[in-house]
């Protein structure tokens, strides 16, 4: 089986600072993976340069038979960046859902606009994924009502209206107070059991190794060590790995 997402030698600078140094890993179809490490070690990097909205500086990323590379000119990355926006939705920290649209038309808005569908195929689009994230009683709601974790699941299921087949989360839960943390990491876990490919930048270890395939454990820019949930934290190869995870070993 071909990988849907292949990343060989992914390397990425801000002037003289190097964030990520020759990363490289596949990932198969449905599975969900966790990004894990200290705080600026490139995970929230790799996972832009993943959707095209950071330009590699070398390098090359392949998802669902799309590759993007650095290319010749700035033109060919956009577009290239664009056909891979297609397969590929994205779940930030902050929700960015529109403050002036209800919860249902945020989630119609990208595929009357994008794919060109009615506002009445949008609609039940719309209204099926809302239920899907819970949110079914919510669709007329504006975000300032919602509190951060509907949000957030709101966003979700934004992103899920382009039917990508992966899905991407930059630390989905971070801005969330602790007792609306499960309700997001539930939908996720519910879409691996769906089926859906899944990569996760996350600090909630717990999520990582409850929900995880596998984790991959970055530092300094650099992929320490790629392992299932359980030998990860049971018995991690690499001293650094061991020193990061020490409070949950």
């Amino acid at each position: 089986m071909q990988p849907i997402v292949r990343v060989d030698d992914v390397r990425k600078s801000y002037g003289a600072t190097d964030i990520l140094r020759g990363v490289s890993f596949q990932i198969e179809e449905g599975d969900l993976v966790s990004i894990i490490g200290p705080s600026g070690c490139g995970k929230s990097t790799l996972l832009r340069c993943l959707n095209g909205l950071e330009k590699l500086d070398s390098g090359a990323i392949e998802i669902c038979g799309v590759a993007l590379a650095r290319g010749p000119g700035p033109g060919d990355f956009a577009h290239t960046a664009h056909l891979l926006r297609r397969n590929v939705g994205m779940v930030f920290q902050s929700f960015n859902l529109f403050p002036h649209k209800t919860l249902l038309e945020n989630v119609m808005l990208a595929p009357m606009v994008v794919k060109g569908l009615s506002k009445a195929e949008a609609e039940a689009n719309a209204e099926r994924l809302l239920q899907k994230v819970g949110l079914g009683e919510r669709l007329e709601h504006y975000p300032i009502d919602l509190s951060g974790g509907q949000q957030q699941r709101g966003a979700i299921a934004r992103a899920l209206a382009m039917a990508p087949k992966v899905m991407l989360y930059d630390e989905p839960t971070s801005a969330l107070d602790p007792g609306l943390v499960d309700e997001v990491l539930d939908v996720m876990k519910e879409l691996d059991r769906e089926g859906m490919t899944q990569i996760a930048v996350t600090h909630e270890m717990r999520f990582a190794r409850d929900a995880s395939d596998y984790i991959i454990y970055m530092e300094k820019g650099e992929i320490v060590e790629i392992s299932d949930e359980d030998e990860i934290f049971t018995n991690p190869k690499d001293p650094r790995t061991r020193q990061f995870l020490h409070r949950f070993l």
